[in-house]
């Protein structure tokens, strides 16, 4: 008897822990996405985001626009750019296939809301993505 309840126990936290787990991003249908792009045209200001997933990601997992304010976006954004280009400007020791690029971010220009929404989820794609961490405190889960 003790042995079948001990059982009933370890199957029940299995099943607990499995379903806690973090849902995957359906990348199955990435090969035909569409690049996003981050721009504000006042400032003549252009991302194009190409990475597979990152798509899915903004439109299903990211948190919708409105959620953060835009001065939490620049600064969680200030700190980010940052790490990410120092690591860009080091491919030596870290991955020039995810860290291809400087970004230019400057801290006094105002890039509005959209630019700062999507730059912001486009490092928390990649942190989960690449299980990396670019610093703030943020714990993310892969993507698989």
């Amino acid at each position: 008897m003790k042995k079948i309840i001990q059982t009933v126990i370890l199957i029940t936290i299995s099943l607990l822990i499995w379903a806690c787990g973090s849902a995957p991003i359906n990348t199955s249908n990435t090969e035909n996405e569409e690049p996003v792009v981050i721009a504000n045209d006042r400032l003549a200001y252009e991302i194009i985001i190409i990475d597979p997933g990152f798509s899915a990601f903004l439109n299903g997992i990211a948190q919708p626009e409105g959620f953060y304010s835009q001065s939490y976006l620049e600064a969680r954004n200030r700190v980010w750019v940052i790490t990410w280009n120092q690591r860009a400007q080091n491919p030596s020791r870290y991955k020039n296939s995810i860290y291809e690029n400087i970004i230019d971010y400057q801290p006094n220009i105002d890039y509005g809301y959209e630019v700062n929404y999507k730059l912001f989820n486009y490092f928390l794609f990649a942190q989960r993505k690449y299980s990396m961490s670019l610093g703030g405190g943020f714990r993310t889960n892969r993507i698989n």
